[in-house]
């Protein structure tokens, strides 16, 4: 059965760390989101500017159309993608077309300022989490999404989320 996993959150929650142990367990291709943003919109984040929806549209239609390309070559594809408005992944869902379940990976404010304190060259700077963290609306029972708190080992999150697939 086809299947898209999105890893989903906050910047510095993780994503990526369990979208790359996800992929590689599913032995199937790993798509960062950062990577699908334009020039305009990393230039803009790197400036301390939040994203508008009119930025984000365009990045999640992108990035729902190489899941969608993925799925169709390998039968699934793991993303990392804030994912952080359910209209944002409505939006993926109609791109991508094929099941998707979301993993939503939190932590405590501390705890995420922490770690994108951490992150050398990156992007994004800690002065938007709390715009990310207003912007959060939680999956919904409908969403199809498993949500998990980061202070556990990311292989141990990685197997829980695959339990759950299964």
């Amino acid at each position: 059965m086809p299947l898209a996993v999105i890893v989903m959150g906050v910047s510095g929650c993780g994503k990526s760390t369990l979208g790359a142990l996800l992929a590689e367990a599913l032995a199937c291709p790993f798509l960062e989101g950062d990577s699908f943003h334009s020039t305009d919109a990393v230039e803009k984040m790197r400036g301390g500017r939040a994203l508008t929806d009119e930025d984000r549209w365009p990045w999640l239609d992108r990035l729902g159309q190489a899941a969608a390309d993925a799925i169709a070559a390998n039968g699934a594809a793991v993303l990392a993608c804030s994912a952080l408005r359910r209209s944002y992944r409505d939006r993926l869902r109609t791109a991508i077309g094929a099941p998707v379940r979301f993993v939503l990976l939190e932590n405590s404010r501390d705890q995420l300022l922490a770690r994108l304190c951490n992150r050398p060259g990156h992007y994004m700077p800690a002065s938007l989490l709390d715009s990310q963290l207003a912007t959060l609306e939680r999956p919904q029972p409908d969403e199809g999404a498993m949500i998990l708190t980061t202070d556990t080992p990311p292989g141990a999150l990685r197997d829980l989320t695959l339990d759950w697939l299964r």
